[in-house]
């Protein structure tokens, strides 16, 4: 027994040079979706603006922060639109090389919260609707009590009618091979699945930080802090 708790020890010290690892993944994952995120606000696609304003917020993506009947109805809408840009582009980057990580963390985790609460809870859980009712994730709910997850398991019939009723059209009027060359047909739910996944994650990042040799934070932390591992 002793000798087997010395080999899971020594297990356990090897170990430690590589949690850095996971981390690095965690921001190798989030760090394109929250670029891309914050580039899409942006006018840098546009070829009628130029210079420092193409970096400002879209009027469209404006619009939609401040409209009350179609949007999301915020105060302040180019201020915030803005303000989003700046953590979600710009705190993608620095994700992506691991510096102030726990830091940006933060305002990305809010802007999950808004994500979720304002745009996607209206529509669930799913992201996108699973249409075979009796794989669906939502049936461990049902087997723990939860009564309304039985919504789900219902919508998920329904979207699999719908979606076979697509299907035929598509093979009745369209060119089936082209059509589902890159893939099948899905039916978007927009539920708050990934917003949650992604603050998920995030909030791993802000407990466990950037990552052990694999970011800036850990040679910044080495450098200049005094108990390293604490903040690395």
């Amino acid at each position: 027994m002793q000798t087997l708790q010395h080999y899971y020890q020594c297990f356990l010290v090897q170990l430690k040079s590589y949690d850095g690892i996971p981390a690095l993944l965690l921001r190798l994952y989030l760090a394109p979706v929250f670029i891309m995120a914050g580039f899409s606000k942006t006018q840098l696609l546009s070829e009628e603006v130029t210079g420092f304003s193409a970096l400002m917020a879209d009027p469209n993506i404006i619009a939609w922060f401040g409209n009350s009947d179609w949007g999301l109805g915020l105060p302040f809408p180019a201020l915030l639109a803005n303000l989003v840009i700046i953590v979600e582009f710009f705190g993608g980057w620095l994700l992506l090389i691991g510096a102030f990580t726990r830091l940006i963390s933060i305002p990305l985790m809010f802007t999950m919260i808004i994500a979720a609460t304002s745009v996607h809870a209206e529509n669930g859980w799913f992201a996108i609707t699973p249409t075979n009712s009796e794989i669906s994730a939502a049936n461990v709910a049902t087997w723990l009590g939860v009564d309304s997850a039985q919504t789900s398991l219902d919508n998920s019939n329904e979207t699999a009618e719908r979606l076979e009723r697509m299907r035929e059209i598509l093979a009745e009027h369209g060119n089936t091979e082209w059509l589902y060359e890159k893939g099948n047909i899905v039916v978007l739910n927009n539920g708050i699945e990934f917003s949650t996944t992604y603050f998920i994650m995030l909030l791993a990042l802000f407990f466990i930080g950037a990552g052990r040799y694999t970011s800036v934070d850990h040679y910044i932390a080495k450098r200049f802090l005094i108990v390293e591992r604490r903040f690395s």
